[in-house]
């Protein structure tokens, strides 16, 4: 596969960031008055955001091995270490807002991290159904 077949497989995920962090930096105020920390969410469709990048590197680097259990291995390992990632930072951020914690933005991230992997896994299997050079 290469670069530009890659990238373009790719501009979902990225249409999904740029759009939700315009859709959260303009309905700040909005947000506020739910009582959603635009700032956790912000932060965190920015993690989710690099995390499925780093995953999708991976897996689309490994996408047409030859053996069958190594893509397999390579999709679940990708998407174990971006929950990895998201609790490692979910616990970051729990243990340094205290009693703070903003629990709308909080369900708001476990949405927007249902949406990358769904968005993700999708592209992956189509890419995995076609031919490589």
């Amino acid at each position: 596969m290469t670069n530009k077949t890659g990238f373009k497989a790719f501009r979902p995920v990225l249409l999904i960031f740029i759009i939700t962090t315009a859709l959260f930096i303009v309905a700040r105020s909005v947000l506020s008055g739910w009582g959603i920390n635009a700032n956790v969410l912000l932060t965190g469709n920015l993690l989710l955001f690099l995390a499925s990048a780093a995953a999708f590197y991976i897996h689309t680097k490994n996408m047409h091995a030859k053996n069958g259990h190594a893509v397999v291995r390579t999709m679940y390992g990708s998407i174990m270490a971006k929950m990895i990632i998201c609790i490692a930072a979910a616990f970051i951020y729990f243990s340094a807002a205290g009693k703070g914690v903003n629990k709308m933005a909080v369900f708001g991230c476990m949405f927007l991290y249902l949406v990358y992997t769904f968005v993700e896994v999708s592209i992956l299997m189509k890419l995995s159904k076609t031919k490589h050079v």
